[in-house]
């Protein structure tokens, strides 16, 4: 779970970073990867 955390924090500091940049194609993969992270985090919980 808490390697998890750590993917989802480092997907979200770097989407923060590609919107402020501008871009927009790699903002948007990072927001998908955080989605990731995030139902697999709520998989773990679920179990």
């Amino acid at each position: 779970m808490n390697e998890l955390t750590k993917h989802y924090e480092s997907a979200k500091k770097d989407s923060k970073v590609f919107m402020q940049s501008g871009q927009i194609g790699a903002y948007l993969n990072t927001l998908i990867e955080m989605n990731k992270y995030k139902r697999l985090m709520l998989a773990v919980i679920a179990n």
